[in-house]
């Protein structure tokens, strides 16, 4: 056999290494699991109200600028949605807010935005959560609603110890929750935003659209609770429906629900229905809001008079409009200098040690608690800095 020349032999290789590339390769395993689907088949990152970014300059909305008392540090793996405060009797003032993507939620200091702890994990048993979206507390109880789990957790507060669950049976893909006390327990509200079963990205046609929102009835027995579907409602009519639905909250002294549309299309507006679930014909915000109508909060007083505080995301500033409870007439709107893209807000209206007028939560950009001082806002918008009532 002859002798090969340096070339012929690499020639020979590179041939070799040509035919290598052309054969079936075996599939590599990926080192990381893709998580399990939730149970509706929903993709577990997507949300329903996803549509284009919008920004205040864009849209010429006018605001009052009332920079934060302090932001959180930020936390972008969080994704935070929503927050919720609770006072110990020590004075102590906590923020619960929801990490969706870690599932878990982050305690935060209400006075001053530092994080205490971290409670839960993902998981499907007691006191562990998957997706946590909507949070509330009402006395010394915190309902949070649970996207991929389908389900309300109810938490024993300060400790966290896990009360139960409810809604599994028939919430397809709960986001946003309202809980009103009543006689031995409460009245809980979750709104549900299911899809198209013809296209999962695409919200039902509106006659589809009459469980948008469950009711139960959720009574104290001893340590736990017992919790009772009462029914849903929604609109099924094209001035009434909800398409897109997450967050929500209730006046019984006016008797008077806000809904959120997010819907971009529809366009984007608060509905309001009555307490039994109906719609009462009128919308709040139609026309002021560009981004998505989304955490929405209420001032009140013993009189009946009061605020609702409504939530425009915009991408560069959040811009918070401000309302009058009874007549709901637009009195005003106010952005801070940083806080933006706001999912969930919640007003601590009682006064803390910090905010001895109250003060009003924010989540900023996913990532971040934003507080305001409830001073600072009605300085800015000319509005009382506490109830003439007391």
């Amino acid at each position: 056999m002859p002798n090969q020349t340096p070339f012929s032999r690499l020639a020979c290789l590179a041939l070799l290494l040509a035919l290598a590339a052309c054969a079936p390769q075996p599939a590599a395993e990926s080192s990381a699991r893709t998580a399990t689907p939730p149970a509706n088949g929903s993709d577990p990152e997507r949300e329903p109200d996803e549509d284009d970014d919008v920004t205040t300059a864009q849209a010429g909305v006018a605001f009052e600028t009332v920079p934060e008392a302090f932001v959180s540090a930020l936390e972008p793996e969080e994704n935070i949605d929503s927050p919720a405060s609770w006072q110990g009797g020590d004075g102590s003032t906590w923020v619960v807010a929801s990490g969706k993507s870690t599932h878990r939620l982050t305690l935060y200091d209400g006075d001053s935005g530092a994080v205490l702890r971290r409670v839960a994990e993902a998981g499907d048993l007691p006191g562990q959560l998957r997706r946590p979206n909507g949070v509330f507390v009402i006395d010394d109880r915190l309902f949070v609603v649970e996207r991929d789990n389908r389900r309300v957790q109810v938490f024993a507060l300060p400790s966290f110890a896990p009360l139960g669950s409810f809604g599994q049976a028939e919430l397809r893909k709960p986001y946003g929750v309202w809980v009103m006390g009543v006689e031995a327990g409460y009245e809980v509200i979750v709104s549900d935003a299911y899809m198209s079963e013809a296209d999962a990205d695409r919200p039902p046609p509106p006659a589809a659209l009459g469980e948008r929102f469950k009711r139960y009835r959720v009574v104290a027995r001893g340590p736990e609770f017992e919790a009772t579907l009462l029914g849903s409602f929604g609109a099924t009519d094209a001035a009434g429906a909800i398409r897109i639905p997450e967050s929500l909250w209730g006046d019984p002294a006016q008797g008077r629900l806000m809904l959120a549309e997010e819907d971009q299309k529809d366009p984007t507006r608060y509905k309001v229905y009555d307490l039994s679930g109906r719609y009462a014909g009128s919308d709040l915000g139609a026309g002021r809001f560009h981004a998505q109508a989304e955490g929405i909060a209420l001032w009140q007083c013993r009189d009946g008079s009061g605020y609702w505080i409504a939530t425009d995301p915009f991408k560069d500033r959040s811009v918070f409009h401000v309302f009058d409870r009874v007549s709901l007439e637009h009195r005003g709107a106010f952005a801070g200098e940083v806080t933006a893209n706001t999912d969930g807000v919640w007003l601590q209206q009682s006064p803390t040690r910090a905010f001895p007028a109250g003060v009003f939560y924010a989540v900023h950009d996913d990532q971040a608690l934003a507080a305001f001082d409830w001073r600072a806002i009605a300085r800015a918008l000319a509005l009382p800095e506490r109830c003439g009532n007391g």
